[in-house]
């Protein structure tokens, strides 16, 4: 049997990023993915010469001195190929017909929000300098104790859509500044402050896309691990957690290999986790039950769209179209029908001045597929055809030419992402959190049983910056905080 010191469950960004914390600490690793691929939602396809990213399209902050980059250098990311998007506007919101440019800086992004309301010129100054000093205290999560008006712990407990309300008297200002926000779930009853202002913080900042898409992060983080001396294995399904003397013991793999470990960290959904453990007094009823019956937040469509060569010009910027709704419409509204979507350029790696593929990205509930989740379909086929169309659609209106350019269309939904990234029911960004029901939404990385913790986007937070963060909550367990923040302070 083999032996390690960590075994970790799930090669998406949180479980890579877990492995290379604690293979940089010395510990022996090893990273079980259950796919042939690694990545998780940093995933890529190829279909034909065309490339194309299952989750990953674009992050902020990376620059020096900015949230996400001593993350990164730590990870030894920064070299990876990135593409700064359009400093004049890395972001398009498109609402009621109406074009709104988002730059990147905080004064450039209040600039620009003042000359499209001139009479919220007050107020825009105030939010964006509120977003900057969330951002500026963003670190102050790692260290014990620190607590004031702009760290995680007090902003978690007040509601976004509460906060913009009370902060601007024009209700199409709130939907403009809400509009780039695909980065998460825009649920106006439940939604923190938090959440919404350290990413969108983190993308006024500054933002990136990844030339050759977001697998090249995850084979870093691999090679880096393996480099360390751990190991990363593909094909490798954990289908049961073994308890001895009230300890995960070992994981049995593919239902007939067995692997031990003294400690265990898995990046599934809390739920799944704790399904691949025999019923055991070390675990209560009560907890089995709360991680069963968290509220996951939707999922998403997604239209891949192969184009002719030398057609649709490249743009450095995401497109944000709304067909006249609200992006806090409630979330059966927003995802009943396609009236939203994102539109993501693929960056050419050969320089070109054309894109060669296009990513539109729609929300979507899992009840929408669900009738085919034990089984696939012409129904299902058509209903994705249909989907597709629904898309190509909103977005010829932004981009006329785009409809008559298409090649080829591959579609994905919350199945395809269940299927191929592991996510719980497809969903986009984890279980919902709720800044009113804050402690029963916000999980611990430690589970009752004292060897195994949880990691990723279930936890904390979502996203790239979130399950970055994240990955250091559930390594301080092991080796504590201090000493992690040392290493991320020296790079």
């Amino acid at each position: 049997m083999a032996k390690y010191d960590v075994i970790i469950i799930g090669s998406g960004l949180g479980g890579l990023e877990c492995g290379y914390i604690l293979s940089r600490k010395g510990f022996h690793v090893c990273v079980l993915e259950q796919n042939s691929q690694i990545g998780g939602c940093l995933q890529t396809f190829r279909r034909g010469k065309a490339s194309f990213d299952t989750g990953f399209h674009y992050v902020g902050g990376l620059e020096e001195g900015q949230s996400l980059h001593s993350l990164f250098r730590y990870f030894d990311l920064l070299d990876l190929p990135w593409q700064k998007m359009d400093e004049d506007g890395f972001s398009e919101v498109i609402i009621q017909g109406k074009s709104y440019l988002f730059p990147s800086g905080h004064e450039r992004f209040a600039d620009k929000m003042s000359e499209y309301f001139p009479h919220q010129r007050k107020q825009i100054a105030d939010y964006t300098a509120f977003l900057k000093k969330v951002g500026e205290n963003m670190m102050n999560s790692f260290v014990p104790g620190v607590k004031n008006d702009f760290t995680a712990s007090t902003l978690l407990e007040r509601s976004a859509y509460g906060f913009l309300q009370n902060g601007f008297d024009d209700p199409l200002l709130i939907n403009v500044l809400s509009g780039a926000s695909f980065t998460m779930e825009l649920c106006a009853e439940k939604l923190p402050l938090y959440v919404f202002a350290q990413i969108n913080n983190s993308f006024i900042q500054s933002a990136w896309r990844l030339k050759g898409g977001g697998s090249l992060i995850a084979e870093k983080l691999a090679g880096s691990i393996r480099s360390m001396g751990g190991e990363v294995r593909t094909n490798a399904k954990v289908t049961r957690l073994n308890e001895h003397n009230s300890l995960i013991s070992s994981v049995c793999v593919n239902n007939e290999e067995e692997v031990a470990g003294k400690y265990v960290i898995s990046s599934m959904h809390p739920a799944l986790t704790l399904s691949l453990i025999p019923d055991t007094p070390n675990i209560r009823k009560i907890y089995r039950i709360r991680m069963e019956n968290m509220a996951n937040t939707h999922g998403l469509f997604t239209a891949h769209l192969q184009l002719k060569q030398n057609t649709i010009p490249y743009l450095n910027r995401n497109i944000n179209i709304f067909n006249g709704t609200s992006p806090w419409n409630d979330v059966d509204e927003r995802c009943s029908g396609t009236t939203a979507a994102l539109v993501s350029f693929q960056t050419p790696e050969s320089g070109s001045a054309y894109t060669s593929n296009i990513d539109i990205l729609t929300p979507m509930l899992w009840q929408e597929v669900s009738p085919w989740a034990n089984g696939r379909g012409t129904e299902y086929s058509a209903f994705k055809a249909q989907k597709a169309d629904e898309c190509v659609d909103l977005v010829s209106k932004r981009l006329p030419q785009l409809k008559e350019n298409i090649e080829r269309i591959y579609t994905s939904t919350p199945l395809t992402y269940r299927d191929y990234t592991g996510t719980y029911e497809g969903s986009a960004y984890g279980i919902r959190k709720d800044y009113s029901h804050l402690f029963y939404t916000l999980l611990s990385p430690q589970t009752q049983i004292s060897n195994l913790w949880l990691t990723g986007q279930n936890l904390n937070l979502h996203g790239v910056l979130g399950v970055s963060m994240t990955s250091f909550f559930t390594c301080a367990k092991l080796v504590g905080m201090e000493s992690l923040i040392k290493d991320l302070e020296s790079g």
